[in-house]
C-alpha cells in the first residue's frame, strides 16, 4: 500500500514525547509513530479502529486498568 499520499492528522493533546499520526486511505486507517514517519504503519479496518476509540472513551487502556 502507497502511503506518499496519505494526509496524516494528529490528536490536538499530542506533545513532542508521545504522539501518533493517522490517516485514512484506500478504507482502512493507518496509524504511525510521528517521531518516526518512515517508520512501520499499522492498518486498521474502520470498524476495528472504531472499537478502539470506544475502548479508549471508555478507559479501557487506562494504565491502572491495564495491571488488573
Amino acid at each position: 500500500m502507497h502511503l506518499t499520499d496519505a494526509r496524516w492528522r494528529s490528536a490536538s493533546q499530542c506533545n513532542a514525547e508521545h504522539c501518533v499520526e493517522v490517516a485514512l486511505t484506500g478504507g482502512q486507517i493507518a496509524v504511525r509513530d510521528s517521531k518516526n514517519p518512515d517508520g512501520p504503519v499499522l492498518l486498521y479496518t474502520p470498524s476495528e479502529w472504531q472499537a478502539f476509540l470506544e475502548g479508549a472513551r471508555n478507559g479501557e487502556f487506562d494504565a491502572q486498568r491495564l495491571s488488573e
